[in-house]
């Protein structure tokens, strides 16, 4: 009798459960997979009769049931790196590929065309004349990983050339060892290099160093890169007669952070050119340590160097320190429309007679500290004092100079969403790296701190200083920030954590939402219907938006005090519809920054006007359900 009723007890409960997933797809199915469980938890705390947004349930974990029970118990072990990339894999993770040595030698020209993942080890090492093409190598790639090391090394007349190099990419790690080291002429021509990539992280170490004659052009690289990192040490160190041109390096680019350390230390009339270095960049910062110093009738020009960027930070200390006859020009440097800092720290400090600096048309707030006036001649022309000031007028302000680093439409006044609008959209793309949601019974075992950045680099093999470093401390340091007044945030990596923040916000009568695709992205679009959601009246919104890490993990925050529309976006020729938005009103701007990118695109300052944006592809708005 009892085995009877068990019998029938399963048999209910597999009948229920095969009615809830009914017309599910086949890896909904199964009742024990994570997502089957996701959907459950939704069901269990979400009052809303709306239909779930397949947008977010299509973030949940892809794990099978086999597969999460195996690795919940390797998590419960600490053991997760044990088979990482099969758990990278299953779970769809981001993760940084297993790059072997390559120790080929290649006697004949080389193309690489659309190629990625690669060590090159003594590649066209002692090797004479040729041409070697990184033709759109790792284009597009999530996490491309290549190091190129004694690359070129000993040659002579090699010219190397990467076009389109690693662009577009996410997490982009490169290294360029002892690369060209000794070589006698030739050439290496970095064009469009990570160019639109996601923090870039490039390091160029003992780059040409003892070289005799050999140019190098940074062209168009890193430009309109987002939070990179590039690194040039030793770079053209005790090199003869090296010709370098930086020309729009990192133009356009967020938050971009440069290292010359040693660069053409003690070399002999080296000629270096950064020509709109960081030009229209947002927050650069830049340090030359020992640049050029000890060198030999050096010529280094800066021109346009960081100009109309917003703030920024740069550094030169012992700059052309010892130097010989050195001829330092800065011409339109650091005239950013928001004052930056820079700190000349012995700057040509102990020189041998004949070295020249000149300052042309020098931006404010700028520190000169030990720099030599008996062995150096500084000139200084139209430089900019703190009393004449870069600031700028509302209406300035809604000028091309000042907000091209800001994009047309990321920002607008509630106004603009009527019926008819004709509107520039700015890029909607997710440009972030695909990812899955982990389950909440893996993540739960999981370390979340920055504190215990060690053992997330051993779990998921980052090396150390490297772009997973940094790019899981980063988005670890804006989770642990302290709120701002009146922010309530939470970073989830699981949908029921996501489920839990928002309810415990707006309560369980909930809706989730988006904008539905990328067309209109950085064309104009024609708004359609408009409709206020919670009947167009100022209610509260839990906002959420991807960051970088692993898994897919997202910063959530409550966000009081808007307004918030949908509204069918049009094709403004044809008028027929490309997509539907969802835009959000924020209508307290008093505790925003007043270097905030609304009011520079805009032409106002904090608690003065309301800031609408759209909400991104794969981000996301909760509301009370109408």
């Amino acid at each position: 009798m009892n085995e009877q009723l068990t019998l029938l007890c399963l048999f209910i409960l597999f009948s229920s459960l095969s009615v809830s997933f009914a017309g599910a797809a086949d890896g909904e199915k199964n009742p024990f997979t994570p997502k089957a469980y996701a959907i459950r938890y939704w069901d269990k705390e979400i009052r809303s009769t709306l239909p779930k947004p397949p947008f977010l349930l299509s973030k949940a974990s892809p794990l099978s049931a086999a597969e999460s029970a195996a690795f919940v118990k390797l998590a419960a072990q600490n053991a997760l790196d044990q088979r990482l990339p099969e758990f990278c894999a299953s779970a769809k993770l981001l993760c940084f590929p297993e790059v072997g040595s390559s120790f080929e030698k290649h006697d004949k020209d080389a193309n690489f065309a659309v190629y990625r993942d690669k060590n090159f080890t003594n590649y066209g090492t002692g090797r004479p004349g040729g041409v070697d093409s990184f033709k759109n190598y790792s284009e597009g790639e999530n996490i491309p990983v290549n190091d190129f090391r004694r690359y070129s090394r000993d040659s002579a007349g090699h010219k190397d050339s990467f076009l389109s190099y690693s662009t577009e990419g996410n997490v982009v790690q490169q290294s360029f060892h002892t690369y060209a080291a000794g070589a006698t002429g030739g050439a290496g021509d970095f064009k469009h290099y990570s160019e639109e990539t996601n923090v870039p992280n490039l390091d160029f170490t003992s780059y040409s160093d003892d070289a005799n004659g050999r140019t190098q052009s940074f062209t168009s690289y890193s430009e309109n890169g987002n939070a990179g990192e590039q690194s040039f040490s030793s770079y053209g160190k005790n090199g003869n007669g090296p010709t370098n041109a930086f020309t729009s390096y990192g133009t356009g680019s967020n938050v971009v952070g440069s290292g010359f350390s040693n660069y053409a230390e003690n070399t002999n009339a080296p000629n270096d050119t950064f020509k709109g270095y960081g030009v229209d960049m947002n927050n650069p910062t830049n340090t030359f340590s020992n640049y050029a110093a000890g060198g030999n009738g050096a010529v280094e020009k800066f021109s346009n160097y960081r100009d109309k960027a917003n703030v920024g930070a740069d550094s030169f200390t012992s700059y052309a320190k010892s130097a010989n006859a050195a001829d330092v020009g800065f011409s339109n440097y650091g005239k950013s429309f928001n004052e930056g800092t820079d700190a000349f720290t012995s700057y040509a400090k102990s020189s041998n007679g004949g070295t020249k600096v000149g300052f042309t048309s020098y931006g404010v707030n700028n520190t000169f500290k030990e720099y030599s006036k008996e062995t150096a001649t500084f000139s200084f022309a139209k430089y900019t004092n703190v009393s004449t000031t870069l600031s700028v007028s509302a209406s300035e302000a809604s000028g091309r100079m000042v907000n091209k680093w800001v994009e047309p439409g990321k920002f607008f006044r509630e106004e603009m969403m009527k019926e008819g609008t004709v509107m520039p959209m700015p890029d909607i793309r997710d440009k972030m790296p695909e990812r899955s949601f982990l389950p909440r019974s893996i993540l739960s075992k999981l370390p979340f701190s920055v504190s215990k950045i060690d053992e997330l680099k051993r779990m998921f093999r980052a090396s150390d200083n490297g772009s997973m470093e940094r790019m899981m401390r980063e988005s670890l340091e804006e989770c642990e920030r302290a709120p701002s007044r009146g922010e309530t945030k939470r970073c989830v990596g699981s949908l029921e954590d996501m489920i839990d923040f928002a309810t415990s916000i707006l309560g369980r009568n909930v809706a989730v939402r988006s904008t539905e695709n990328d067309k209109g992205s950085k064309k104009s679009v024609m708004v359609g219907p408009v409709k206020g959601i919670n009947g167009g009246k100022v209610t509260q919104s839990v906002s959420c938006h991807q960051s970088l890490f692993p898994y897919l993990l997202y910063y959530c925050h409550a966000v009081p005090k808007v307004r918030l529309y949908e509204a069918d976006l049009l094709d403004p020729k044809s008028k027929s519809k490309i997509n539907h938005g969802i835009a959000i009103c924020h209508l307290d701007t008093s505790d925003w920054s007043p270097t905030h990118g609304a009011f520079v695109s805009l032409g106002s300052g904090p608690g003065r006007i309301e800031v609408c944006h759209w909400i991104f592809q794969n981000d996301m708005a909760w509301t009370i359900a109408d």
